[in-house]
């Protein structure tokens, strides 16, 4: 096995790293610093062919296969327990065609790059809310963010994928080649094999947002819930609304893409629900709001969530969230309003599934000290238990320690079938 590995070290354009050589502790530490796996080897891709190679030669050792873009991934599936790493980050290039509103994306791109240079020309495609953030597992697991309710998720506008399969081949999947790989990877999560390069179509969405928040006592959430839930049924597709529930206090509101003086006729609507401890309605580049989250979200920390998708925020799963949010623990709550250009594709279109969710509601807690780890847990798992009776499935991005059936939740039987096939 030694003679297998040294030998792809000699073939490789990047890198490959053993444990006790420098860098690897480096390189096997992901974004939840809960993950502590120990891979046989982490390849460091510098070119496709290393990718192929890596896939041949863990089939030839018959060892597991994670790969590696941002390291997002709660679950750390890109770290395999005396496995063959595969780290995409170096092969991380951008290429925007303004003309044909179309962004050639590398494997291990980072959202931030995808979304500067897009921005250049005033373009954007659906992309996660943290820079930092992997191009390829947010959009192989679906892809939520700011424009998903104007045009779909990331995994919907896809217009083809490079992949290499698990034979080692490299091929191209779109709607006319290889369809069935194009369907799984439209939401299958990263069990295909490795994409090395996504073609995105891109969108005139301009350079600027609006952010609106009202903050209020937590002991008016109920209330408050019922009245930003009516708001965000009828809302244009331009804004997705969002809140969250704190310790002591609740914030409702929407972000706006697109000329902020149109967002800010939703401004009164808003305000109808009363009187707020605090407002904050503010234009911002649609570059800071795609960076905003990005301290909060950093790196190093450990965490845990769990997450539901509702078909939609019942009274009775209002009840149930200000009824956990009273307990007065630090688990942070949030909601986000899905709904229109998600739930035009139809459902047999993708593997992507629950295209009828309304709201995705995700409790989740970050912390530092391992000895924390049971504790805290716990305390999510406990905060999202009520919730489950209203919710009709989950996303496969958010799903964590809850194996098989974490997948019964995020894909409807027939669909899990022929993804398994």
């Amino acid at each position: 096995m030694t003679q297998t590995l040294q030998r792809i070290r000699n073939i490789l354009d990047g890198r490959i790293i053993r444990p006790g050589e420098p860098g690897y502790d480096e390189s096997r530490t992901v974004w939840n610093a809960v993950i502590d796996r120990r891979p046989r080897a982490i390849v460091q891709a510098a070119t496709v062919h290393d990718v192929v190679a890596s896939v041949r030669t863990a089939r030839e050792l018959d060892l597991p296969i994670g790969v590696r873009c941002g390291g997002h991934g709660i679950a750390g599936l890109a770290v395999p327990d005396d496995g063959i790493m595969i780290d995409l980050h170096r092969l991380n290039r951008v290429h925007v065609d303004p003309g044909r509103r179309v962004a050639s994306v590398e494997g291990g791109a980072l959202l931030g790059a995808l979304d500067k240079a897009s921005q250049v020309y005033g373009l954007a495609t659906t992309a996660g809310n943290v820079s930092h953030t992997g191009v390829g597992g947010l959009t192989l697991g679906g892809g939520m963010g700011w424009l998903a309710r104007q045009y779909g998720l990331a995994c919907d506008n896809v217009i083809a994928y490079d992949v290499v399969t698990a034979d080692g081949d490299v091929v191209r999947a779109t709607r006319d080649e290889h369809p069935d790989l194009y369907w799984g990877l439209r939401g299958g999560g990263g069990n295909f094999g490795v994409v090395t390069r996504f073609e995105f179509q891109l969108h005139n969405v301009g350079t600027w947002a609006l952010a609106a928040s009202w903050t209020y006592p937590l002991d008016q959430a109920d209330r408050v819930l019922r009245g930003w839930r009516d708001l965000a049924e009828t809302a244009p597709r331009q804004a997705t609304f969002d809140a969250s529930l704190r310790a002591d206090d609740i914030a409702v509101g929407f972000v706006w893409v697109g000329n902020p003086a149109d967002g800010r006729r939703l401004v009164p609507r808003l305000r109808s629900l009363g009187a707020a401890i605090n407002e904050d309605v503010h234009e911002l580049s649609y570059l800071d709001l795609q960076t905003r989250e990005d301290d909060s979200q950093g790196h190093r920390f450990r965490r845990y969530w769990k997450g539901h998708y509702l078909p939609e925020l019942s009274d009775g799963a209002i009840d149930a969230l200000a009824e956990t949010r009273a307990r007065g623990d630090a688990v942070g709550v949030s909601l986000q309003a899905h709904g229109g250009a998600i739930a035009d594709v139809p459902d047999q279109d993708s593997a992507y599934s629950h295209r009828n969710t309304k709201f995705e509601y995700v409790a989740a807690k970050r912390w530092n000290a391992p000895a924390e780890d049971e504790r805290w847990t716990e305390t999510v798992r406990r905060h999202a238990a009520p919730l489950a009776e209203f919710a009709h499935g989950a996303y496969v991005n958010m799903l964590n320690d809850e194996g098989a059936a974490g997948l019964r939740r995020a894909y409807p039987e027939a669909k899990l079938a022929r993804l398994a096939e």
